[in-house]
């Protein structure tokens, strides 16, 4: 690509290529900063709620740090090509499918900002002569705005590419009458019906299928297969909001037990499954899949790797993080030592209320005696702040809190 500034002096060369070396690889605190500053600025919310857009966005940012590193490795203080890697082509693919647009400048410089006052740093400590540093602050500032100006610029090419690709058929039609329905705008629903294909007037049980590593994106269509057949449904309505998600839409009135989606997911390795509630209608339609998406969200909010969530099972703790500082003090207040007890009590706790305080039902659900249950209750009750019936149901909330975040499966 065409120099646009003097090439650097032999000495300002070796200064940047000794910085870039020196940041290399990046370290996921750097990349945090820089990626956390570009989601703070974005206009788009889809790039921050959505966790599958928000996680390929990171990707692309770390992508593009080592690769204008890097680059200043080879040719310090050159005018960088855009990376035209996988991670580009994918953030391109997801704005084409989720019909997002490229105004996201105020993301990209804030990123900037982050990514240039860490680089600032590296060249105030590499040299304490006036003229070296002028020099070398200068060149990085040239190559570094360009290099973001550039990578917008091949974004929208790669967008404009995929556009065309895509065309305006059919699934672009479905895109758009999907999101009009989520988002609660008045359409007429013989018409949507005509153009999904889909049944709308009956139940529906909304999912959202992802994988947090695009290599395993080839087994979500194999995924969505078996989750509709666990859900006791023949047929589904899918669509692909990303290059790493699908969301299904199925016509069926009841959620299935998330042991038996967790047995069909071993079949497809990587993949993760968040289900909304019932609903039934237009409004059901579009509710139970703001309650999957609600789940994955609470899923990234607590960093938590659980494969599949039912938003039923954690609407609580859903509304209990949306403030972490909040959450964790509740964790505490509410469950006190019981909070870092042994898994074992905290399971037979949630599965004692979740089994209307029955000690009988409590064994036979965790394969145990009564007297172990008897036991491990005694115990628990001993680490409570409070008496469990003073508040079940925010133990029972605070305590699936904790499992999440634990990661752990269902049982004891």
């Amino acid at each position: 690509m065409k120099m646009l500034w003097p090439s650097p002096s032999e000495r300002v060369c070796e200064l940047i290529r000794q910085i870039a070396e020196s940041r290399l690889p990046v370290p996921d605190e750097v990349v945090d900063q820089v990626w956390q500053a570009s989601q703070r600025a974005a206009r788009q919310r889809e790039y921050v709620d959505d966790p599958v857009l928000a996680e390929a966005d990171r990707r692309l940012c770390k992508a593009n740090m080592t690769h204008w590193l890097v680059s200043n490795m080879q040719e310090p203080g050159r005018r960088v090509t855009p990376a035209k890697d996988r991670e580009m082509l994918i953030i391109a693919r997801d704005l084409v499918l989720r019909g997002m647009d490229l105004d996201e400048l105020e993301s990209w410089r804030a990123a900037q900002r982050v990514g240039w006052g860490l680089w600032v740093d590296q060249c105030f400590a590499a040299t304490d002569d006036r003229e070296e540093l002028r020099e070398l602050m200068e060149v990085s500032a040239n190559s570094l705005t360009t290099y973001i100006d550039d990578s917008i610029a091949a974004v929208g090419t790669y967008v404009d590419e995929i556009r065309a690709e895509m065309g305006f058929g059919a699934q672009a039609q479905r895109h758009t009458t999907v999101q009009l329905l989520l988002q609660g705008a008045r359409i007429n629903r013989a018409r949507a019906e005509e153009q999904l294909g889909h049944p709308l007037a009956g139940h529906h049980v909304a999912a959202i299928l992802w994988v947090d590593s695009p290599a395993d994106a080839q087994e979500l269509e194999r995924a969505a297969e078996h989750v509709m057949w666990t859900c006791g449904a023949t047929r589904r309505l899918t669509l692909p909001p990303s290059t790493s998600a699908l969301w299904l839409w199925l016509p069926v009135d009841e959620v299935p037990p998330t042991a038996d989606v967790l047995h069909v997911l071993e079949k497809t390795p990587g993949v993760r499954v968040a289900l909304g509630r019932t609903g039934a209608g237009l409004t059901g339609f579009r509710q139970s899949h703001l309650d999957a998406a609600a789940a994955q969200r609470l899923l990234a909010r607590v960093g938590s790797s659980r494969m599949v969530v039912r938003y039923e099972d954690v609407h609580l703790v859903d509304l209990l993080t949306a403030d972490p500082s909040q959450a964790s003090e509740f964790v505490s207040r509410t469950l006190g030592d019981l909070a870092t007890a042994d898994p074992v009590l905290q399971c037979t706790v949630r599965t004692y209320v979740a089994e209307g305080y029955s000690v009988s039902r409590t064994a036979d659900r965790l394969f145990a005696h009564r007297n172990t249950i008897d036991r491990r209750l005694a115990k628990a009750r001993t680490l409570l702040p409070r008496p469990l019936d003073h508040d079940p149901t925010s133990v029972s909330a605070a305590l699936m809190l904790v499992e999440l975040q634990q990661d752990r499966r269902i049982g004891c």
